[in-house]
């Protein structure tokens, strides 16, 4: 039995492996039929708020983002009980008007990556769920008005372009992801977001930008500049955790998130339950299945 569920986690990207003020901390080692997640699941409590936090390269950043074990993180977060998702990352501005220590917070998700595996639906069992909208559009409100209270300088909306890493752009491909339109890059919203809406878990994101990525002459990414505007940024990623909880434990799902399989599961819910896989994701298909 996992025991009360948890319905909120954070996931935090590069510079945030902790968050400030959690009590009744519990770390949860978790094995999940895609492997061990990316570090122990921290839960507790915020201002009486119950959540997880998971760091996603693991803590003191020991993974790169190819490595990240991203179903069995998503897997973990699931099995706890886990409704309601929000991600930070780093990024790389593609747009002058998004400046280093900004944050973003996107609409839309390019994916450019290359090695990861990117469902849980596969060795007999077919789903292909929505991903129009790859974020919950009721937590991106409620982030944007989050940040706007804080007084942190942010923008509603952009196109994240994610790629393999762990090397930063040429400067071929930053001209090229601008002149698509995207807004800013990174290394790990994908395939994260597209598990998390196979979960049926609502999820969101939160950009930090730490750079103009290679596209803007002089101010081209370095790692130091990323790491340095990463941990002036941590204070208020953490001070959005700490009244983001509140507000996402107040909230009522009407999304869609949460049924996004009753309509993707293309393989016979008999023929899913006899498949050998099925008790590797019968966490998330049982309701859909017949016994």
């Amino acid at each position: 039995m996992r025991g009360n569920p948890v319905k909120i986690a954070f996931i935090g990207g590069s510079g945030l492996y902790e968050i400030d003020g959690i009590e009744n901390v519990v770390e949860k080692n978790i094995d999940t039929p895609f492997g061990k997640p990316s570090d122990k699941i921290i839960t507790g409590t915020i201002s009486d708020t119950s959540c997880a936090f998971l760091p996603r390269h693991g803590r003191g950043h020991v993974m790169n983002p190819s490595e990240i074990n991203q179903r069995a993180n998503m897997y973990a977060l699931k099995s706890l009980g886990v409704e309601q998702i929000v991600s930070f990352t780093a990024c790389g501005s593609l747009r002058e008007n998004m400046k280093p220590k900004d944050f973003v917070i996107p609409d839309q998700v390019f994916d450019r990556t290359k090695n990861r595996p990117s469902t849980f639906f596969e060795k007999g069992i077919v789903a292909h769920v929505s991903m129009a909208y790859p974020f919950c559009e009721e937590i991106r409100k409620l982030i944007r008005k989050t940040i706007y209270e804080l007084g942190i300088k942010h923008h509603f909306g952009g196109t994240y372009v994610c790629i393999e890493g762990p090397q930063f752009s040429t400067k071929a491909e930053s001209e090229v992801n601008r002149n698509a339109g995207f807004s800013i890059v990174g290394m790990t919203l994908f395939p994260e977001a597209k598990l998390a809406r196979e979960a049926e878990m609502c999820y969101a994101n939160i950009s930090i930008v730490t750079d103009f990525d290679v596209w803007k002459e002089g101010e081209e990414v370095t790692n130091n500049a990323v790491v340095a505007t990463v941990a002036a940024n941590v204070t208020n990623s953490k001070r959005v955790i700490k009244t983001l909880a509140g507000k996402l434990t107040e909230r009522e799902r009407h999304c869609f998130c949460d049924s996004s399989l009753k309509t993707a599961l293309m393989t016979a819910p008999e023929k899913v339950v006899l498949s050998p896989y099925y008790k590797n994701i019968s966490l998330f298909v049982d309701k859909y299945c017949k016994k």
